[in-house]
């Protein structure tokens, strides 16, 4: 064979490896699970998740936020404790969180006094959040969520989920197109909770006496936005919910998961009520106390009804929906000829598809509104008028300072 033959065929050769390895490498260079299919999802579906607040609800709550996406938990965050070094992992200040390109998804289980500052940093970041419930601690609060996520884009929920199984209903979605249409005027239609608000159970104790704050609890940190006040033990754990300072009694505790489908209900996402009533005895000025009811009127004339079930409920009020028949004919053509409202999207669902929740920061605010009206009217031992436009109480400036409570300094809206 010449010389010039096996150049040739070395030529060749070369050229057809070359051809057969880049045929390889075209198949193995991309790992299965990168391109999906059955029992594989590929990194493009997966999201880094941190939950902020460890205590009893965190794991639930962080489940919740996994639901129906696949989400590697990266990061644990808790303000309570400072023997916790920061590293990869754990993290004592929610905002080294917030600087973690990798994490798309927050959990918030914290005590609510926290909840408004570490969703806004979250929306700030770039991150989508599904919060324990109640929303905020106070009217201002929830306001400030509502803003920041519309300005930032990012998915909101509150972790309450009630609404989604009355939307599916044929009645439901009856009453709430009836209440949405706006053609039901002067509605005696009155909705009545019966019990479920653990009033007692978080009413406060003021015989807990200040205790030396343990050594692995950072009180300032814990303290937050909060006035500061001396430690005491039941401060710290389920208890705060007897504290104002931190949440809102029973009604904190429970109200946003008995509201939010009431809210949808009747169409009540976009407003508030314009006349608060409660039956309580006079409150504490640092907790939570007993109450009977509440009444909240709102100014199409709809009114809803609240009632502990402990004591003291009112008489004569009974639940009333409202009925295609309260209309004129005209006005039920309208009605039957008005398509059904878009199914509410889950948090996971609305995080794929970058809409908005089935209870988005607007609904979960004005759930929210509710509790917090509620709760000032038992305070200040009055009646209320309340403007849901400009969310001020009129004339009742007392009411206002709780409605709207300054921070303790650095922190603030």
């Amino acid at each position: 064979m010449s010389s010039s033959t096996r150049k040739i065929n070395r030529r060749g050769f070369l050229k057809g490896a070359a051809a057969a390895a880049g045929a390889v490498a075209a198949f193995t260079i991309v790992p299965r699970h990168v391109l999906g299919g059955p029992g594989q999802v590929p990194p493009s579906d997966t999201f880094g998740g941190a939950l902020i607040g460890c205590g009893g609800q965190g794991g639930g709550t962080f489940r919740q936020l996994s639901k129906g996406l696949n989400v590697v938990k990266l990061a644990d965050c808790d303000v309570k404790f400072k023997d916790r070094a920061d590293n990869k992992t754990i993290y004592t200040d929610f905002r080294r969180v917030m600087e973690r390109k990798d994490i798309d998804l927050i959990a918030i289980a914290t005590p609510p006094h926290w909840h408004a500052l570490i969703a806004i940093a979250a929306a700030e970041a770039g991150k989508d959040v599904l919060g324990e419930k109640p929303m905020t601690r106070t009217i201002a609060e929830g306001r400030a969520i509502v803003n920041a996520f519309n300005r930032y884009k990012r998915v909101y929920q509150v972790g309450t989920f009630g609404r989604f199984g009355l939307s599916q209903g044929a009645g439901n979605i009856l009453t709430h197109k009836i209440m949405a249409s706006g053609l039901l005027k002067n509605t005696d239609a009155c909705y009545v909770r019966r019990g479920g608000f653990k009033v007692k159970m978080w009413s406060g104790k003021a015989t807990v006496a200040p205790a030396p704050v343990p050594g692995n609890l950072d009180w300032d940190m814990y303290v937050g936005p909060s006035p500061m006040k001396p430690y005491v033990p039941t401060r710290v754990g389920g208890t705060h919910r007897w504290y104002w300072d931190y949440d809102g009694g029973g009604l904190g505790d429970m109200g946003q998961h008995a509201l939010d489908p009431v809210n949808w209900l009747f169409a009540r996402d976009y407003t508030s009520p314009v006349e608060i009533e409660a039956y309580a005895p006079p409150a504490h000025p640092e907790l939570a106390g007993m109450w009977g009811w509440s009444k909240l009127k709102y100014a199409d004339g709809f009114t809803l009804v609240l009632e502990s079930g402990e004591w003291g409920e009112p008489s004569g009020l009974k639940s009333r929906a409202p009925k295609l028949e309260d209309l004129s004919e005209a006005d039920q053509k309208k009605i039957t000829d008005t398509p059904d409202p878009a199914p509410l999207l889950t948090f996971g669902e609305a995080v794929k598809a970058r809409g908005q929740a089935g209870g988005h920061p607007e609904a979960a605010h004005r759930t929210a509104c509710l509790m917090h009206l509620t709760n000032i009217a038992i305070r200040t031992g009055r009646k209320l008028r309340y403007d849901p436009v400009k969310e001020q109480f009129i004339g009742d400036e007392e009411a206002n300072r709780l409605a709207n409570q300054p921070m303790r300094a650095p922190w603030h809206l």
